[in-house]
């Protein structure tokens, strides 16, 4: 009897101690470096601006969420080692895989961020580009920060690969880091899409100052003429026509452009009304949760805490201000040869960067400052719009030089 107690006692006490050595908290003290405990206070700052102060919430609350799931110990959610390279390993992928690791599949082969793509585009409203072309040009020169930071980041010793990934969050648009840094530099995935939602959220924060040291007060007062109306005809027409011309001239821009001008087209034709909410809706939030932890969960602390993360976000800002900056500069050379009465406000140029609408909108607070009965928002939607197409294209040049 008294042996049955013991071997009794022995067994509970046994399977208590492998209980006690399989859960979260013995890993913790096991396991855990001040690495790990750093990305986890990360994760809860990322949670307080998303939450508390709604910076970019849809993405950066996600993305917080999966950089706190990776850094917890043994929960094995995601397997750095399944990815190492920049391939997926697939001989050792289905004995190892957890849960985030099948959903970073959708990140690493480009399918979420084009998907995303087809509800922006269903979001989009590309009248105030049609009715004024050359807002086509001031969304390219938004564009210069995306190139001069990639040139400035290779001189720093980056390799073309990462410059380039570094280069495109000047473009202020998260899906298209994203899938650009997927494809040349995922070991850079995580600090880039935190630094690329990061300043989109600080739109009006990081542009005003520039805008306004570049134009006086009398370019920031200029008056432009009201926006013709566009046919029904023209913005069926437009998402058709960009998306064979881009196709044909660059084809590693086609994933992007195509799914962008796939989910206008659902829009402005107006036979598709249930798929167009869908993508708008259902499909977009679905995406952006997945995009978000999986995002979220590359950022290991290996990964970000490091000196080459603060360069990336030094030279993150250095591309976003320079972006602007392009803008702005070219809407004021455009002037020089205009007729009067004809002039374009600089203010518009700054939109370029396509952080939609918040770039528009800093621009039409920046302009009533000056004249409150100014009305620049729909003039400042056309470069902002035109800066969505020109990041993709953007990325689509880096990729083809690059990829």
């Amino acid at each position: 009897m008294c042996t049955l107690l013991t071997s009794g006692s022995d067994f509970v006490w046994n399977s208590l101690r492998d209980f006690a050595g399989s859960t979260g908290i013995a890993g913790f003290f096991a396991e855990m470096g001040w690495g790990n405990v750093a990305m986890i206070l990360v994760a809860f700052f990322l949670l307080y601006l998303a939450i508390r102060h709604k910076f970019e919430p849809l993405l950066l609350f996600t993305i917080a969420f999966g950089m706190l799931l990776t850094n917890l110990p043994d929960a094995n959610l995601y397997h750095t080692e399944l990815f190492e390279g920049g391939h997926v390993h697939w001989d050792i992928f289905v004995a190892n895989a957890g849960l985030l690791d099948y959903l970073y599949l959708g990140v690493k082969l480009g399918i979420y961020p084009c998907l995303i793509f087809v509800g922006v585009g269903a979001m989009t409203d590309f009248g105030p580009l049609i009715a004024n072309p050359k807002s086509f040009l001031l969304g390219a020169a938004a564009q210069i920060g995306i190139f001069a930071t990639f040139l400035g980041a290779y001189a720093l010793g980056f390799t073309p690969a990462q410059a380039g990934s570094i280069g495109i969050i000047g473009g202020a648009d998260g899906p298209t880091a994203i899938y650009l840094t997927s494809m040349l530099s995922p070991e850079l995935l995580g600090p880039i899409a935190v630094a690329a939602y990061s300043y989109m959220a600080l739109v009006p924060v990081i542009q005003p100052p520039i805008m306004r040291a570049l134009t006086t007060r009398k370019e920031r007062a200029i008056r432009m003429r009201t926006l013709r109306p566009v046919s029904k005809l023209e913005r069926i027409l437009f998402p058709i026509v960009i998306a064979v011309i881009i196709a044909l001239l660059l084809p590693s821009a086609a994933p992007l452009i195509g799914c962008l001008m796939l989910g206008n087209l659902m829009k402005e034709c107006g036979v598709v009304d249930r798929l167009s909410k869908t993508v708008q809706n259902e499909l977009m939030n679905i995406v952006v949760i997945f995009l978000g932890l999986t995002v979220g969960a590359t950022a290991t602390a290996e990964a970000f805490l490091n000196f080459r993360t603060l360069g990336i976000l030094v030279l993150g800002v250095v591309a976003f201000g320079l972006g602007t900056a392009g803008g702005v500069l070219l809407a004021k050379l455009m002037n020089l040869f205009s007729k009067e009465g004809n002039k374009i406000n600089p203010l518009i140029g700054s939109a370029g960067v396509s952080a939609v609408p918040m770039a528009a909108r800093v621009s039409q607070v920046e302009g009533q400052k000056e004249d409150p009965g100014n009305y620049l928002l729909m003039h400042a939607m056309g470069p902002n719009v035109a800066g969505v197409v020109g990041s993709a294209v953007a990325a689509g040049i880096l990729l083809s030089f690059l990829g």
